[in-house]
């Protein structure tokens, strides 16, 4: 095989809008296409249901209390973004062909990278907040939102300078084969370097993201278990204190990341190995292909019902200390006190 000769479908292998130039059109081949586009339209419609109600709903409950509002906003954005593609994908899987422009294969095959650096960016900023404010709330204390703000824009940045080299290293290329004009989106990469870039994406996207928010979990395990007994003298407060639900829930959306994409991402590695050696089969490439696309997606549509359930916890617990404040303004009783300390505007360390 040629240096250069880099196989879209494996390149770029989520985006089936290069790898359907080379399938058949045979019945099955229909049959599995309109079953794909069928999977993939509902994901679309109720992720970006979903993600919508999100925004709304954080928008509402947690916009002037919530230390978490301004994360939870951009994971939302992130699916939504991400959920984006569909349409254009779903219509190459039917067309056969690329009309959406030199522009349109930029923005899109990398709108995906873009989007799963920025998700997982954000989601470890979380859990090394949340273990900041368990271990250090005093430091916690001068937080603000505007440094969450900051650090998030600061995730996007990078997420962005990650991606650019797959937007920039792409072209719109036409083919003429029995009298039929074909357009596919042709990344320009040699496959050595291509090789090298993929296995950076891997570890940005999962390897070093899984080990720092593993080391953070681990060590907040290492912290409550410590303070157990502190737990136990204030378990009537703590009733009120959602701080380990929360913590779940976080590590529920960053579990749910990887299983949704660690398939996708060894899909990857394998089949741009696999097809170095020279050994292809199309008969199980494509429904691989399908299997990882639809896995990818559905974590867009699983995430606004655990962003919910986050937000929904963290307000429960604002509006119960707000009550609480207000009945302590006339009675005074004594204050309950959060396991470990707090973070200023959020007591339970959230």
């Amino acid at each position: 095989m040629e240096p250069d000769a880099c196989t879209p479908e494996l390149c770029y292998p989520k985006n089936g809008s290069t790898q359907l130039n080379t399938t058949s059109d045979s019945a099955s081949d229909l049959l599995a296409t309109s079953f794909l586009g069928c999977i993939l339209g509902t994901m679309c419609v109720v992720g970006a249901a979903g993600n919508i109600y999100t925004l709304v709903v954080t928008t509402v409950s947690m916009r002037r209390s919530g230390s978490m509002y301004v994360y939870i906003i951009n994971l939302a954005l992130a699916d939504l973004l991400y959920l984006s593609t569909i349409p254009f994908v779903v219509c190459t899987y039917f067309v056969r062909d690329w009309y959406f422009g030199d522009l349109g294969c930029r923005i899109l095959f990398s709108l995906d990278l873009l989007t799963m650096h920025a998700s997982i960016f954000i989601l470890t900023i979380m859990s090394t907040e949340r273990y900041l404010a368990v271990a250090r709330p005093l430091a916690m204390l001068r937080g603000s939102r505007d440094r969450r703000r900051a650090l998030t824009f600061l995730a996007w940045l990078v997420a962005f300078l990650l991606a650019l080299p797959s937007m920039i290293l792409i072209d719109l290329r036409t083919s003429h084969r029995h009298g039929v004009t074909k357009r596919m989106c042709h990344p320009t990469w040699r496959m050595g370097p291509y090789k090298v870039y993929l296995t950076v994406l891997f570890n940005t996207c999962i390897l070093a993201p899984g080990v720092t928010i593993c080391c953070v979990y681990a060590k907040l395990a290492r912290t409550y278990w410590k303070s157990q007994r502190a737990l136990v003298a204030h378990a009537k407060h703590t009733s009120h204190c959602p701080k380990q639900k929360v913590l779940y829930m976080i590590f529920s959306i960053v579990l749910a990341y990887w299983a949704c994409f660690v398939p996708f991402w060894l899909w990857q590695l394998f089949s741009l190995y696999w097809h170095e050696r020279g050994e292809r089969g199309s008969s199980t490439i494509v429904p691989i292909n399908f299997l990882v696309t639809c896995l990818a997606y559905s974590n867009s549509c699983v995430n606004p019902f655990l962003y919910t359930l986050l937000s929904k916890n963290y307000s429960e617990y604002l509006r119960r200390h707000h009550r609480a404040a207000q009945r302590g303004s006339s009675a005074q009783p004594p204050a309950p006190v959060p396991p470990l300390g707090g973070s200023g505007e959020d007591d339970c360390g959230l």
